[in-house]
């Protein structure tokens, strides 16, 4: 692919001597050493720290020395299905620090391991004596909600007198456009507003637990039970073994904390609280809220949206005591002769989705919490029930949630190899099955653990650090969050619920308000690029970089999600109550948007002005914006009859200005698919989105294109015709030249699961597995995070790859693109993009479109097995399984319908 990180690197080991004693790893040198690319320098010391780190890192990759015999602690599942972390002498890793952010982060974004429930999220880096486990609550965001909030913010939109002016503007914009020589203007910035008081996912504070216990520690490990949703360390002490265990329970929304010793009873237990580790976040009030129970009590700002965390200690055979010192500090004591000794938590916010309309003046402000973490802490699944049984019940939801769908790679579980091992040793193209198995089901394990909430998985999942995070950890529109639920559908996992809920009740109402004042346009809503928890849907001002503002096809992409679900599910009572209308709104509004082309008039409808995600030209007819909107007037055509709607002059206006649009699909000069309707693409263009790519993946316009419906268009006023086999070859052009994601914008790995799903869609088995494995190698750190810029010294943690990984894996597994209309066979495609390295495996219990559930299995790359189950009430449709390009069954589907195949 012609990148630097392409290239086989020449590593010899080194050894460091430190104080006369040699380290506990072993570092590989490498010769190749190349500067990283920098979106932004904070300030000369971090930048001279960023580089040194990224020398170390390039030069240096750490391995622990396997040279005597280590093996996976006791518990550690016999599957392999988890991280597991042990210091090579017995002793914890060096890692584990006292104070989490004296280090920047860098320690927590790469070492820590994450638990969740949707509700809280809690990050351990599993202490010995001392454990201090750092805490997020889903709605806890800094600025916005304070006493007079409501009426100073207005998610980011013009005010209504404003609204003839935009109009005014809008028009102007247009018009520059169309006269234009190149089709482009410089700026959009009357269009926008500054967010005001915007906010960020803030952290929650620190749990810190702690053993009276000292001397030197043996028999260490640590890791995370992906079996089970829990979290384990156990070591030896003073001729004791002590095990500790954290797990977050979706039932009782509620986290837990257990310490015991294998034999007989633990020293005393102190149990505190501290805010001054969470940077930024203002100290809270810390009370005893009776003899067992910290209160804490305090906003995300000054001033800010109020929370509150009770954190509940009980014990068998121990004294349990609350100390209060002023309203500032208390403590938690555990004393006597106990056995076992849990800490369990709940926390809330004021913060309240269903106060996010006109009717409550947008204040998106609930009751004070207190009643709500009161009744949790006080429910008698967590106050009475004893650890087992509270325990029993979490590992019982877990299974029955992550349990529906499993899948092999053909690995064999490496249990001498610890996590942080395998990932520094991991190459390009070469892979480990092992340990790819390992990064799928984390991430479906990182999507459950985020989204099972109010609120739907942000960019850090439900994970942040400190008062302010990276991109606010908010819910950016242009890929971001649809990346987080690529999988989620076809993998089984019943999680979007919250998703649709955030569309429906935190989107849509101030959207409709911002299609009002900024669009002149009634129908439906919009929204843009980046929005919070407080209906931020206006234009985010960047002056004169509208690439990152100008993005009204949030809610045709989300769309995609949207009908994919009734697809899959199809549950047409949701569908009716909840789907067609986010559907139907969205369409509304896009329908008026659409405007004739004024520059080629070749008698289209497109939309003006518009960018590529992240592009800068300002233009008209983006490729990826019409790919969109066709799509989603696709969606209503297909869903219409479900929807129980009789509104037949909204369809048929849906039908005609499909017919009329651009379909966004246009072959250029240097035999590209344009990302713009002018024919101005760069072959040197490695920008990291893959906008114009849109209709491959995750969208069909490409996939499953048409040419009586798609292929005919006008070029400098000659009628053309594009066959599939062309706009196919074109696409491939275009991904090639788009490069291998580390483009001039720092490194991420969201953009190379991106590529590798691409990949994986033009079934090219060896581009999909050199993309995935590139991105595994580049991008992700000792605890299987994803990392933005991995080099730098405080690496970024943002989830999106993690969850895009399980998605590119699928697609080269078992595709299912989505269709024009419902007349037109699904095809269903077996092993379509098949790396020779996962040649055995199978996968049990996948979901696709049509309400079909697929298992397959396969032997020296060819399938042995595959099964098609349809659901008891569904749509008919025609289906087609192939496999090596050739049909090998047809069918009808019709409730209960199974068919199973095992000759290819």
């Amino acid at each position: 692919m012609g990148n630097r990180n392409s290239v086989e690197c020449d590593r010899r080991p080194v050894v460091f001597v430190v104080d006369g004693h040699v380290p506990m790893q072993t570092l590989l040198l490498s010769t190749e050493i190349a500067p990283p690319a920098w979106p932004y320098i904070l300030d000369e010391s971090k930048f001279l720290l960023s580089l040194l780190f990224m020398w170390l890192r390039r030069v240096f990759t750490v391995v622990p020395i396997v040279a005597k015999s280590i093996a996976a602690p006791p518990g550690f599942p016999a599957s392999g299905n988890g991280l597991w972390y042990k210091g090579e002498d017995g002793t914890p890793e060096i890692r584990i620090v006292d104070q989490p952010l004296s280090d920047g982060g860098a320690f927590w974004s790469r070492t820590w391991l994450p638990l969740g429930n949707g509700y809280l999220g809690a990050m351990t880096p599993g202490g010995t004596s001392q454990e201090i486990t750092q805490l997020n609550i889903e709605s806890l965001w800094s600025a916005f909600l304070t006493s007079n909030s409501p009426q100073t913010y207005n998610g980011g939109n013009k005010q209504p007198n404003e609204a003839p002016a935009m109009a005014i503007a809008m028009q102007q914009y247009r018009q520059a456009i169309f006269s234009s020589p190149t089709g482009n203007i410089d700026n959009i910035d009357s269009l926008a507003t500054d967010p005001g008081a915007y906010g960020s996912f803030a952290g929650a504070g620190y749990l810190i637990s702690t053993l009276n216990t000292t001397g030197p520690v043996s028999d260490y490990g640590r890791w995370l039970d992906l079996d089970q949703g829990i979290s384990r360390t156990t070591w030896s002490q003073n001729g004791t073994v002590f095990i500790r265990e954290t797990f977050c329970s979706n039932p009782t929304q509620a986290c837990t904390h257990h310490i015991s010793a294998r034999s007989g009873t633990l020293p005393s237990v102190s149990v505190a609280f501290s805010s001054a580790l969470e940077d930024g976040l203002p100290t809270p009030n810390i009370t005893c809220l009776d003899s067992s129970t910290l209160r804490i009590r305090g906003t995300a700002s000054l001033p800010g949206m109020l929370y509150e965390l009770l954190f509940r200690v009980r014990s068998t055979g121990g004294k349990v005591t609350c100390t209060s010192l002023g309203s500032a500090n208390a403590t938690v004591l555990v004393s006597g002769h106990a056995t076992e000794t849990w800490i369990t938590w709940v926390g809330e916010t004021e913060f309240d989705q269903n106060a996010g309309d006109l009717a409550h003046g947008f204040s998106f402000r609930g009751p004070d919490p207190h009643a709500t973490v009161l009744q949790l802490i006080n429910d008698p699944a967590v106050s009475k029930a004893s650890y087992t049984a509270m325990r029993s019940q979490h590992f019982a939801d877990f299974g029955a949630t992550f349990g529906k769908f499993e899948l092999s790679l053909g690995q064999t579980p490496q249990l001498s190899q610890p996590t942080d091992s395998l990932i520094a040793a991991y190459q390009i193209d070469q892979g480990n099955p092992y340990l790819e198995w390992l990064m799928f089901n984390y991430g479906r394990y990182l999507l459950g653990s985020s989204a099972r909430g109010i609120l739907p998985s942000n960019l850090g999942g439900v994970w942040g650090l400190g008062y302010s995070n990276a991109w606010s950890f908010d819910y950016h529109s242009n890929i971001n969050i649809q990346m987080n639920y690529w999988s989620a559908e076809m993998s089984n996992l019943d999680v979007t619920s919250s998703l649709f809920n955030y569309f429906e009740k935190n989107w849509a109402p101030r959207g409709a308000y911002t299609a009002q004042v900024l669009y002149n346009i009634s129908r439906g809503w919009v929204t843009h690029n980046e929005m919070n928890i407080f209906g931020h849907t206006g234009m985010k001002y960047y002056p004169g970089f509208a690439e990152w503002a100008n993005y009204p096809e949030s809610g045709p992409w989300m769309a995609i999600h949207i009908w994919d679900h009734y697809e899959v599910s199809q549950d047409t009572l949701w569908w009716r109550t909840q789907g067609w209308p986010l559907i139907k709104a969205i369409a509304g509004f896009h329908l008026d948007k659409l405007i004739p082309d004024e520059k080629f008039h070749d008698g289209t409808l497109v939309v003006a002005p518009c960018n590529s995600p992240e592009q800068a030209p300002i233009t008209f007819g983006c490729a990826h914006a019409q790919q969109l909107i066709w799509q989603l007037f696709n969606s209503v055509e297909k869903g219409f009859a479900a929807s129980g709607d009789t509104d037949t002059a909204f369809l048929e206006e849906v039908r005609a200005k499909k017919a009329a649009m651009d379909k966004g699909l246009r072959i250029g000069r240097w035999g590209q698919l344009q990302e713009w309707k002018v024919d101005q693409d760069s072959p040197t263009d490695t920008h990291r989105h893959l906008s114009h790519l849109i209709g491959l993946y995750p969208g069909y316009a490409i996939a499953s294109f048409d040419q009586g419906t798609q292929g005919n268009l006008i070029i400098n006023g000659s009628r053309a015709t594009y066959n599939k086999a062309q706009i196919i070859d074109a696409t491939t052009v275009s991904l090639v030249h788009r490069g291998n994601g580390t483009g001039p914008d720092a490194d991420s790995g969201w953009e190379k699961m991106w590529r590798a799903a691409a990949w994986a869609q033009l079934k090219n088995p060896a581009q999909f597995y050199h993309e995935l494995t590139y991105g595994i190698y580049e991008n992700f750190a000792e605890n299987l995070f994803s990392l933005y810029n991995p080099f730098d010294a405080t690496p970024i943690f943002q989830i999106d790859a993690n969850l895009g990984l399980p998605a590119a894996i699928l697609n080269a597994l078992l595709q299912a693109p989505d269709v024009e209309a419902l007349s037109t066979p699904l095809t269903i495609t077996l092993l379509p993009a098949l790396p020779a390295t996962w040649s055995t495996g199978f996968i049990k219990g996948a979901r696709v479109r049509g309400g079909i559930t697929v298992d397959l299995a396969w032997t020296n790359s060819k399938p042995t097995r595959a099964s098609f189950q349809v659901d008891a009430q569904v749509v008919s449709r025609p289906v087609q399984v192939v496999f090596g390009n050739k049909m090998v069954t047809s069918f009808k589907t019709s409730g209960g319908f199974r068919r199973t195949m095992t000759s290819f």
